[in-house]
């Protein structure tokens, strides 16, 4: 859990590490907005508006249980980075803002088929799923980063407890379900055709940190061992 005494009481660099976060956090929410109002022409969209509101409702639910410590890793330059993961996290963006761009399109000129309340609805839930064990992944593991990097400088070392007692990467499950659920809860189902690119990076990403961890931290080779599957239990 967030701990404000911490940040209180904590050096400057180290509160600017968590401004910078929770600046970037912000600008994402706004940048968002304005590529789905401004490609749908409108802000009279209901649907939009929800997915906005349990996106803010998801940030702070994650400002409140999330450590301060990690909130700050989160927020400072990113250093002994692996050298494909720039890459990946540029070519991720390029689906997210399409989905983003053709979910507002499609719903300025209707593409996709009038979804039912209770697949708007769905979408939401599963969104706010995703976004879930995003953070339960987020709270057990103090080394959870948005860069693929061996963290030895925090002392890190490996989690098995939460999520990961059932898959490696808990984390990219989540984000795998709320981007699927994204474009359900808006109402486009062309919007899913970005979104499965989205997925299949997020595979690529898996895989490669997966290797990284395998090779470079230790005591990564036993919990692989004993937790056979990266994504999905039974399958991969």
């Amino acid at each position: 859990m967030a701990d404000l005494r911490k940040l209180n009481d904590s050096n400057p660099a180290f509160k600017r590490d968590v401004m910078r976060r929770i600046s970037g956090v912000v600008a994402f929410i706004i940048i968002t907005a304005l590529i789905l109002f401004v490609a749908a022409g409108t802000i009279r969209w209901y649907y939009a508006w929800l997915y906005l509101a349990a996106t803010v409702l998801s940030v702070i639910i994650n400002a409140i249980f999330m450590p301060t410590d990690l909130i700050a890793e989160r927020g400072r330059k990113q250093e002994n980075v692996e050298k494909w993961d720039p890459i990946l996290s540029r070519l991720l963006a390029v689906p997210w803002v399409l989905s983003f761009l053709i979910a507002g399109l499609d719903m300025r000129w209707g593409w996709s088929p009038l979804l039912s309340a209770g697949w708007h609805w769905g979408g939401l839930v599963f969104y706010l799923l995703g976004n879930f064990l995003v953070l339960w992944a987020m709270t057990v593991n103090h080394f959870f980063s948005t860069a693929v990097r061996l963290q030895f400088e925090r002392g890190q070392t490996v989690c098995s407890e939460g999520p990961y007692r059932y898959v490696r990467h808990p984390g990219y499950v989540g984000m795998i379900v709320f981007n699927l659920a994204t474009p359900i809860a808006l109402g486009s189902l062309w919007a899913l055709v970005p979104t499965l690119l989205t997925v299949a990076l997020f595979a690529v990403r898996t895989r490669l940190e997966d290797q990284t961890l395998l090779k470079k931290l230790p005591g990564y080779q036993q919990y692989a061992a004993l937790t056979k599957y990266r994504l999905i239990p039974g399958l991969w």
